[in-house]
C-alpha cells in the first residue's frame, strides 16, 4: 500500500511517531476540517475545508480582521446593490480564507456554494466560475481548488459540467449509495459522505441496536461507497466525513481521504494504540456489488427516496448549511452597516 501522506516526514520522526493520527496519515489522506490556520499548521494535513460556520467564527478573530476587510472593500467595490454587496463580500471572504489555507496545506482547499443554490443547477454552475475566478485573480490555479455542491440531482448535474471544465467538485451531503453512484458517473472529483450524521439518525430511529466499530451504519456506508468505486474503477475520490468518534476513523483507515476536525485530530494525535487499515483496493475488487447502469433524474430520485434515512438528512443537511450561510450573512451584515 502506498504511503501518500507521510512524505514530508524525516526518517528518525517515522520511526517515533506510532500514534494513531500518524499511522492513519500512511494509508489515508488527512483533510483539516477547519479555518484556523495555526490548527492546520499544528496538524499538517495534505488538504482542508472550510464552511460558513467556521467562516463566520474566523471573522470575529482579530487575527483574521485583514482578510474580512479585503471582502469588504471588494464587496462593495463590485457590488451594485446591497444584496450583490453582501454576496460578492461573502464570495470573497471565502476564497480570502481558502487562498490563506493554501498557503499552508500542500494540496487543495474545498470552497462552498452557497446552500440555497442547492436545487439550481445553473445558478451553481455560475457560482463555481465566480469562485475559480476569484482564486485565479489571487494567484492560485484551479487545480488546487475544490468547490463543494450539495449531492442533490441539480448538484450532480452542475459538477458534471464543471468537471468538463477541468473545476473540480467536492459533493458534499452526501447519505445514500444512490448519491455516490450518480457523482462517480457524472465524474465528480471526490465525494464527502456524511458518517456522524447517518450514524445519528440510525441512533435515533433505532436506539437498541449495536453500533460498534463495524456495525457503524455510516461506516457500513463508506465502506460500500469506496468497495463499489473500486471495484468498478471510478476515479471519484472517497472523503469520509462528520465524524463522531474516532472509532468511526480507524474503522474506515485506508479510505481514500477523511477530514476530521481538531478535536478528533487531537485524540488521534494522542491514542498509541493499535490501528491497521480496514479498507483496501484488493479486498474491495472480491466484493459482490452489482454495476448500476448509468442513472437518468427519475431513476435517481427512486433508488434516494428508498432510503428513508438518506432523503431526511439531505433535507436537514441543505436546511443547516443554510442556517449557516444565513448567520454568517447576518455577521457580514453588520460589518457592511446593512
Amino acid at each position: 500500500m502506498s504511503k501518500r501522506a507521510s512524505d514530508a516526514e524525516s526518517p528518525a520522526s517515522k520511526n517515533a511517531a506510532n500514534d494513531c493520527l500518524s499511522v492513519l496519515k500512511k494509508y489515508t489522506t488527512v483533510v483539516a476540517d477547519t479555518a484556523d490556520f495555526n490548527l492546520i499548521a499544528k496538524y499538517k494535513p495534505q488538504d482542508a475545508t472550510t464552511n460558513p460556520s467556521l467562516l463566520l467564527a474566523a471573522t470575529k478573530m482579530d487575527a483574521y480582521k485583514s482578510l474580512t476587510d479585503d471582502a469588504v472593500e471588494y464587496g462593495k467595490k463590485e457590488g451594485k446593490t446591497p444584496e450583490e454587496v453582501l454576496d460578492k463580500t461573502a464570495t470573497k471572504l471565502a476564497v480570502n480564507f481558502g487562498v490563506e489555507i493554501l498557503k499552508h496545506v500542500p494540496k487543495r482547499v474545498s470552497t462552498e456554494v452557497d446552500a440555497r443554490l442547492s436545487f439550481d443547477k445553473e445558478g451553481s454552475i455560475k457560482k463555481a466560475k465566480e469562485i475559480i475566478a476569484l482564486y485565479k485573480a489571487a494567484g492560485i490555479e484551479k487545480e488546487r481548488v475544490l468547490v463543494k455542491l450539495a449531492s442533490t440531482w441539480e448538484g450532480i448535474q452542475a459538477a458534471r459540467e464543471l468537471e468538463k471544465e477541468g473545476i473540480h467538485c467536492n459533493l458534499t451531503l452526501l447519505f445514500s449509495f444512490a448519491q455516490a453512484v450518480a457523482c462517480a458517473q457524472a465524474g465528480a472529483t471526490l465525494i464527502s459522505p456524511f458518517v456522524g450524521r447517518i450514524l445519528d439518525w440510525n441512533k435515533q430511529f433505532k436506539p437498541e441496536a449495536d453500533y460498534s466499530g463495524k456495525n457503524d451504519p455510516g461506516v457500513v456506508s463508506v465502506t460500500k461507497i469506496y468497495n463499489y468505486y473500486k471495484k468498478y474503477g471510478y476515479k471519484t475520490t472517497v472523503m469520509g466525513a462528520s465524524f463522531r468518534n474516532t472509532d468511526e476513523i480507524k474503522n474506515l483507515c485506508g479510505c481514500d481521504y477523511l477530514t476530521i476536525g481538531p478535536k478528533l485530530l487531537e485524540d488521534l494525535k494522542n491514542d498509541n494504540g493499535a490501528m491497521t487499515p480496514a479498507l483496501n483496493v484488493e479486498d474491495a475488487k472480491k466484493c459482490d456489488l452489482e454495476k448500476i447502469p448509468e442513472m437518468e433524474q427519475k431513476d435517481f430520485l427512486w433508488m434516494h427516496n428508498q432510503d428513508r434515512m438518506a432523503v431526511e438528512k439531505l433535507s436537514d443537511g441543505i436546511r443547516k448549511f443554510g442556517e449557516d450561510g444565513e448567520e454568517l450573512l447576518k455577521g457580514l451584515k453588520k460589518i457592511l452597516g446593512q
